[in-house]
């Protein structure tokens, strides 16, 4: 899966998190975030807090995805910054597996 979009991390997110059997209550608790939160996520949410996405990702116990999700936060304040759209996007497209 290859992931690009707020809905496609909410696909991915949903798509573990049932992998594991896991429910969205039990998620949210052991990411610290509220099942709402969660549920807006995974409906593909845009402008979610990137350090809850963060929790939630290390919850699903995702490290690999966590740490690409880390470097496109890191990439998407540098475009902030510069206004660098070309450069934030080539190293934001990313794959799941």
């Amino acid at each position: 899966m290859r992931i690009r979009t707020a809905t496609d991390l909410g696909a991915f997110i949903r798509e573990r998190r049932t992998k594991l059997g896991m429910d969205q209550i039990e998620l949210a608790k052991k990411a610290g975030t509220s099942r709402k939160w969660l549920v807006e996520v995974e409906q593909g949410k845009p402008g979610a807090e990137i350090g809850l996405i963060l929790r939630t990702l290390k919850s699903l116990e995702i490290s690999a995805l966590r740490k690409k999700v880390e470097k496109c936060a890191y990439y998407a304040a540098f475009w902030k910054a510069t206004n660098s759209v070309r450069v934030a996007a080539s190293r934001c497209a990313f794959s799941s597996r």
